[in-house]
């Protein structure tokens, strides 16, 4: 009995024809992780995949070869709370920096006792007998050798966002969150207190003891920073502030860098182990002023 259309499988290969059996048999499967990535830029070029695809694949890459060690907040640019002390001695650092977890201290920075959710702060203003150590959650401690994509999959597993990096002594090194393996892959995450407006790559902030200061996005065009702060900064090499501050180091920015550029002052906010993405500019005084 003929089969009936409705019974034809559907989920068959496609049939190949001569030339691309050929082909196949010319050009064999890549056998390494360079063979596939070449292969992966030949797609590129031919307009099989595009550049953010590309990015992904090779992050995904990445990931495997990193550990926590490589893209850690080192332990002394973490934002943490000292549980010892009164909630309002640290409350303004908690609205100050606006993460929405912190690690909770007691005295020392070795001593991590877990991790306080700032929506769990919000019972505070609610409740008369408050007790922040009730609020906190566990917290995860890895070693620095650990792998980010077994990170990452820790990370899904637990339904963890955050995890306490320590060294081989016992003592903190650093933390880590699951943004930050992910911002590996797809790039840098926005989120609600990001910048994501074009007209907002330059936000003006409140002055600092040196001068007025911007939180300005990396990709930024130096012709709009200098339209904006007055300044005369060369574009001739590189077209972002990125770019200059990349080409300034001769090395890649990291998190915590401070230096000086003409008068100016650039201190690094965000960046990860690919690029930069969120400076502090500060204008310096004059010369004359600095020693008065």
């Amino acid at each position: 009995m003929p089969e009936h259309p409705s019974d034809v499988r559907t989920d068959a290969k496609p049939h190949r024809s001569l030339f691309e059996r050929l082909t196949a048999l010319i050009s064999p499967e890549p056998e390494s992780r360079v063979e596939l990535l070449e292969v992966l830029y030949d797609a590129h070029g031919r307009n099989l995949i595009d550049a953010d695809a590309l990015s992904m694949i090779e992050g995904v890459f990445q990931v495997s070869d990193l550990s926590a060690r490589d893209i850690m907040v080192p332990r002394s640019q973490m934002d943490v709370i000292d549980i010892s002390k009164p909630i309002d001695d640290w409350m303004p650092q908690v609205l100050a920096t606006a993460h929405s977890r912190f690690p909770a201290c007691e005295g020392d920075r070795d001593r991590v006792v877990g991790i306080l959710l700032a929506k769990d702060l919000l019972r505070y203003y609610a409740e008369e007998s408050f007790d922040v150590r009730d609020m906190l959650r566990p917290a995860v401690f890895i070693p620095e050798s650990k792998r980010l994509n077994v990170l990452l999959r820790d990370f899904r597993a637990n339904h963890n966002h955050m995890a306490i990096v320590v060294d081989e002594y016992s003592g903190v090194a650093g933390l880590i969150t699951i943004e930050d393996v992910l911002e590996q892959i797809v790039g840098d995450i926005e989120d609600e207190y990001d910048f994501d407006e074009e007209e907002d790559n330059i936000l003006s902030i409140k002055e600092g003891q040196l001068g007025p200061r911007w939180r300005v996005k990396a990709l930024t065009e130096i012709e709009q920073f200098n339209d904006e702060l007055g300044t005369a900064l060369p574009d001739d090499d590189v077209d972002t502030i990125g770019g200059l501050v990349a080409s300034h180091l001769g090395r890649m920015p990291h998190k915590g860098d401070v230096f000086d550029i003409g008068h100016l002052r650039f201190e690094v906010l965000r960046a990860d182990a690919r690029q930069v993405h969120v400076l502090l500019v500060e204008k310096l005084p004059p010369a004359e002023d600095l020693h008065d």
